[in-house]
């Protein structure tokens, strides 16, 4: 039986939010963020659990329903007629970082679940026939984001959820396993080209950020029995938001102003061990990074530009404005090796921030100190923010007195260095790192000057 032929019991109070019983029916279970499910090929619902896993199948069950399916990277369920017009029960997204840059998958998802973003990219491929907007997956999830645009409350109760998933490997099979990383609302849908694979051709698709949800009222997870709920052709959209989670709610009645507070944030420890911060000996990291030493290696000057490049990356990485500036000369430059300037907001509600750089190339098992973070600090006025690149690592002691002392600024090292410059050399030179570093150099127009660092807000 279905939820619409069963009579929903009176809810229960649980925490801050609601959960309507149903009496006699497993009517799925709870996704929780970060948990691992087994996604078998018999598809079979009845296993709670398999090979120690719980059941992908057994979880998102639904009586006398269609199953729910990770198929695709962009599954949209049947759409249900109600009598509020029609509405999508969800979608349910699948990432498959094994895929990543293969001629079938030439894109690389984001998933920076710790601050609640994810980046994804729609279905569209170099061979695909079809208009970038008209692929399944991608006319979906654009439909949503129309949904999600929503300018009334009564609009949003509509919207479809999105359940994001990532493939992970277990026991050495890349295959049959996803961990579920929590649930979202599309921020922002761009249309971009893109590179496909080894011939170098090109495509257009979509790219879509989508703002993951905050669950902490019901201890990061999902019930399924809310997705069920939406598919109930019987239920109002409002009837259905009785089962959504508190956070989903908040946002149905406030809109996106109330997305900064609503979104999914892990306190973390604002120390990195040394060990974290350096590549796995062997991978595309490390080899990236060895690359990169040895193409800057007495060459300062050089890879003070390459830093502007991926500071400007790191900070326009959030959706802010940053501009470039300008190096500093070879000699005198007092503490800063590039500059800066970071637009926030716009007219009188804005103001823009100076942004002082250091770069520093050094081999890759060298620490940079307290006192070397504390030279450039020193540099700062209020309403600068200071930038530190290097292809090394940053010491416990220099992070924790950044932490204690609050200094204003960005570290980035070695690891994120190599990681950043490989996604520019996907993104805009076929995966040929060679050549990214060589367009930074060659072709990008950034200046060598010993202008004052406020000038830029003048500009």
């Amino acid at each position: 039986m279905s939820l619409g032929r069963l009579s929903v019991l009176p809810t229960t109070v649980h925490g801050d939010r609601q959960a309507s019983s149903v009496m006699g029916v497993h009517v799925g279970g709870q996704l929780r963020v970060g948990q691992v499910f087994r996604y078998a090929t018999g598809k079979d619902p009845k296993p709670a659990t398999i090979e120690g896993h719980p059941n992908f199948h057994h979880v998102t069950h639904s009586p006398e329903r269609a199953r729910a399916l990770l198929e695709a990277g962009i599954n949209g369920m049947a759409k249900v007629r109600t009598s509020d017009g029609g509405r999508r029960p969800v979608i349910l997204i699948r990432s498959s970082p094994w895929k990543a840059g293969s001629e079938q998958t030439p894109w690389h998802d984001v998933f920076d679940m710790d601050n609640g973003h994810v980046r994804y990219f729609g279905d569209h491929k170099a061979t695909t026939t079809a208009a970038p907007g008209q692929t399944t997956g991608n006319a979906a999830l654009l439909d949503a984001f129309t949904g999600h645009q929503g300018h009334t409350p009564e609009e949003r109760a509509a919207a479809v959820p999105l359940l994001l998933f990532r493939a992970v490997s277990r026991s050495g099979k890349v295959k049959g396993h996803v961990e579920f990383c929590g649930l979202g609302v599309i921020e922002r849908a761009e249309r971009l080209v893109q590179w496909s694979g080894s011939d170098h051709a090109t495509f257009t698709n979509y790219v879509y950020d989508i703002a993951l949800i905050d669950l902490t009222a019901e201890n990061d997870t999902v019930a399924w029995a809310w997705i069920d709920s939406r598919r109930n052709k019987t239920l109002t959209d409002a009837q259905t938001l009785e089962l959504a989670p508190q956070a989903w709610r908040e946002w149905v009645k406030h809109g996106h102003s109330a997305l900064p507070r609503l979104r999914r944030r892990v306190a973390r420890a604002k120390v990195t061990k040394v060990p974290e911060q350096r590549a796995k000996p062997g991978t595309v990291e490390s080899k990236d990074l060895e690359l990169i030493y040895k193409h800057f290696d007495g060459r300062k000057h050089d890879f003070e530009a390459v830093a502007s490049a991926v500071a400007a990356r790191v900070l326009r990485g959030a959706g802010n404005s940053y501009v470039e500036g300008w190096l500093t000369r070879r000699s005198g430059d007092g503490g800063a090796d590039f500059v800066g300037r970071l637009d926030i907001g716009s007219g009188l509600a804005g103001t823009s921030l100076v942004v002082l750089g250091q770069a520093k190339c050094v081999k890759l098992d060298n620490l940079v100190t307290a006192e070397q973070i504390a030279r450039v600090v020193a540099r700062l006025r209020r309403g600068w923010i200071g930038v530190y690149v290097t292809t090394g690592a940053y010491s416990v002691p220099a992070q924790t007195e950044m932490v204690e002392d609050q200094y204003p600024i960005v570290l980035i090292n070695g690891l994120e260095l190599a990681r950043e410059l490989r996604s520019m050399a996907r993104d805009d030179h076929g995966g040929d790192l060679e050549a990214c570093l060589d367009h930074i150099l060659t072709q990008r127009e950034i200046v060598v000057t010993n202008r004052r660092p406020e000038e830029i807000v003048l500009e």
